[in-house]
């Protein structure tokens, strides 16, 4: 099992699929969920509930290790959308956004 250190946080969201994609037969929607150290603002871990183990890699590969406090959200959409052409490219960059504003209000709320 993983371990995350004590100043991370797993915030979700998701998105519906658009239906000619074989991953929204399985589940219809996309939920992405990511592991952020609030201290430093690096995404530690995402999970991606997309069909192939591919597409589940190489979003983690561009996710993980972005810093959303350095750097905001637009770079990381501006990078998924230059490399990430799958169909599901525009439910991915919906559901980063949410939970972009998640973090930024539960930073508001509990950071000191």
């Amino acid at each position: 099992m993983k371990q995350y250190s004590e100043n991370s946080i797993y915030l979700s969201a998701y998105a519906k699929l658009p239906s000619e994609m074989p991953s929204a037969e399985m589940y219809k929607a996309l939920d992405i969920g990511l592991v952020i150290n609030w201290e430093t603002g690096e995404i530690e871990d995402a999970s991606i509930t997309l069909l192939t183990d591919e597409a589940r890699s190489f979003l983690k590969q561009i996710i993980v290790g972005y810093n959303i406090d350095k750097n905001a959200i637009e770079p990381l959409l501006e990078r998924i959308k230059k490399r990430y052409l799958g169909a599901s490219q525009k439910a991915v960059c919906v559901i980063l956004k949410l939970i972009y504003e998640k973090y930024i209000n539960w930073r508001q709320e509990h950071k000191k």
